[in-house]
């Protein structure tokens, strides 16, 4: 989806994406990740995911990237984070103790700009965007991570959406494709999540899974 259409979401606050206690698959899984205390972690398209906090308190330095600066500014107001605000050629940089958001397009961050991150969790950015962009962000992924490790996924696949509105289907067999070649792909969990998403029923699914995914760079 452009920029327009996710500016829009949070402007209206049609955010049925958003977790306010968290990601508990992501709390349950991470630690088995044996990401070491002190590692940074990249959060793509990270909302105002209180996840990010979760990742602090486990004594990570974390990186978040948001497109909205409704979302960004959202995050800090209703966690009462202090923070320290300042411009790049992209948008903002909000940072805080052990915690930066860098709100802007994840596409015009520059190559390497991560070259220290080894660790990235994903819930809510591969299944954001459409077919014709998940290669393009894979590639720009590891692009600006290059000593990227270990990724953590939590993704969803259902039957065909004749609406293809995000959360788009994401499978195992796509991921492989998207990061096979890099990285070995195991999935660590994975479950019926049709009952517990109504706004997806009503789309007219008939069979949605939720699953997580760990990543290990080969």
């Amino acid at each position: 989806m452009d920029a327009d259409f996710w500016h829009e979401r949070w402007q209206k606050g049609e955010i049925g994406f958003h977790q306010a206690q968290g990601n508990p698959l992501m709390q349950h899984f991470w630690p088995q990740m044996k990401a070491p205390p002190g590692a940074t972690v990249l959060v793509p398209l990270c909302g105002k995911s209180p996840d990010l906090l979760w990742l602090r308190s486990r004594g990570h330095r974390v990186v978040g990237i948001e497109l909205s600066d409704i979302a960004v500014e959202a995050f800090f107001a209703e966690h009462e984070v202090q923070y320290e605000r300042s411009a790049w050629s992209g948008g903002a940089r909000y940072q805080a103790d052990g915690l930066e958001i860098i709100q802007g397009d994840f596409f015009a961050l520059p190559e390497g700009e991560f070259s220290e991150i080894e660790w990235v969790y994903d819930r809510a950015a591969v299944i954001a965007l459409p077919s014709q962009l998940r290669t393009r962000y894979a590639e720009h992924l590891l692009a600006l991570c290059p000593a990227l490790g270990g990724m953590l996924i939590i993704a969803l696949d259902y039957e065909p959406d004749p609406q293809e509105r995000p959360p788009f289907s994401v499978t195992e067999d796509e991921l492989r494709r998207l990061y096979g070649d890099e990285f070995r792909i195991e999935c660590w969990f994975r479950e019926d999540a049709l009952a517990d998403n109504p706004n997806l029923q009503k789309r007219g699914l008939t069979a949605l899974h939720e699953a997580v995914y760990a990543l290990e760079r080969k």
